[in-house]
């Protein structure tokens, strides 16, 4: 087969063309009659608007209770109420690798192209959700790329043994190195991060911290951060997940921090979370930090809300910030897809010739509309591959699914 023709869609610019994609990247846009592509695939793309895949930057793939009947949310409002819930329901639930593949599916039908999951290396569990991680990252290969984070949920310095389990998931695959709240969990903000840069400084990994601390003591751990991206040389490796204190510091001190994010490197990630103070997109963008999005956690102990959907998420983050103009709707997009592509790594992200065909249509006018109304994926292609048709995932199978 000669590669494959989408034939009518429209791109961001309004343009109506013909996309021919080759060895899984866009070799050509509107590319003339069909007969030059004799033996292609033709694929009819409904004269729907055509966009870069989406990138979930920050999701709890091991956490999910998607694919199971409706279970009321048990847990109480603080973070320690919901760790000790979620500790308690885990032998009550199916196998990770199951729940896991079903929120993977529906990313997958949402146009999700690229994910970064944290999976939870505590004492208690041991490697066991990695490996259940690995295993879907293996089965999805072809539909999604996943990157692990190893993320120790409980804390690090006070709780024995996760510093070697921390080395022991990056040695059997994980991707970067997670770290929570140094000072609320340790206590030890210092130590906590000097121990996490020596194992990625080992591992030749990136970092992706939890920081939800409020007031000072958030603002003081993003500026430790920032400082050591910038003596170890970590300039785009390191990330800040939350950062809430940003949302509510003083304009001198937003000011300050921002410029050392911007200077060290350090990315943010938000999920635009209702109940925490939201850091501001656009003036971080405008100081240069680069600012993407997650979905955090789906259907799960930590919340009963999700679906997996980023072009959801990119609403929600437009809504909370009080983005109306089509350009500020565009921003939100951004956020769930070429900004976490940069984030993440991945090179060629886009609609041009060159770009990997990681993309995905839908019946909306514009981008900013694609926002707002949230239309189901009409077509996903993963590396010029079909992957998912009118809101389903397709030609998977389904030995783990509960």
């Amino acid at each position: 087969m000669a590669g494959l023709v989408l034939r009518d869609v429209r791109l961001p610019d309004g343009r109506a063309v013909d996309l021919r994609i080759e060895a899984g990247s866009i070799a050509e846009i509107d590319p003339g009659p069909a007969e030059r592509h004799a033996g292609a695939e033709v694929v009819d793309g409904r004269g729907h608007l055509a966009l870069p895949g989406l990138v979930d930057g920050h999701i709890h793939l091991d956490k999910t209770l998607t694919g199971l009947p409706w279970m009321p949310h048990p847990a109480g409002p603080t973070r320690q109420s919901r760790i000790e819930t979620e500790g308690r329901l885990r032998g009550s639930l199916p196998p990770v690798a199951g729940r896991a593949g079903n929120l993977v599916r529906q990313c997958v039908a949402h146009g999700s192209t690229a994910i970064r999951t944290h999976v939870d290396i505590v004492p208690e569990l041991g490697l066991s959700h990695l490996h259940a991680l690995l295993e879907v990252k293996e089965r999805f290969a072809g539909h999604v790329q996943i990157q692990i984070v190893a993320f120790p949920q409980t804390g690090v310095l006070c709780r024995e043994g996760t510093a070697d389990l921390l080395e022991a998931a990056l040695a059997e695959g994980a991707d970067l190195l997670g770290g929570i709240d140094p000072i609320t969990f340790d206590g030890d903000a210092e130590g906590q991060l000097d121990l996490l840069f020596g194992i990625a400084a080992r591992h030749g990994v990136g970092i992706d911290v939890h920081l939800h601390d409020p007031g000072a003591d958030g603002l003081a751990e993003i500026t430790a951060l920032a400082l050591r991206t910038r003596t170890h040389g970590m300039a785009g490796r390191v990330t800040v997940s939350h950062g809430f204190c940003l949302g509510a510091a003083s304009e001198l001190e937003f000011e300050r921090v921002a410029g050392l994010m911007a200077e060290a490197g350090v990315s943010l990630v938000t999920h635009g979370g209702g109940a925490s103070p939201l850091p501001p997109v656009k003036r971080l963008r405008e100081r240069g930090v680069e600012v993407f999005a997650g979905n955090d956690d789906v259907r799960d102990p930590w919340s009963p809300y999700g679906d997996g959907d980023m072009l959801e998420r990119a609403m929600l983050l437009a809504w909370r910030s009080g983005f109306r103009t089509d350009a500020d709707l565009g921003v939100a997009l951004e956020c769930a897809s070429a900004a976490g592509a940069r984030a993440l790594g991945l090179e060629d992200h886009g609609l041009v010739p060159g770009c990997r065909a990681d993309l995905f249509t839908l019946a909306a006018e514009t981008p900013a509309e694609a926002v707002v109304a949230r239309p189901v994926r009409s077509l996903v292609l993963k590396g010029g591959r079909v992957v998912a048709r009118d809101g389903a995932c397709l030609e998977l199978s389904r030995p783990n699914a509960v």
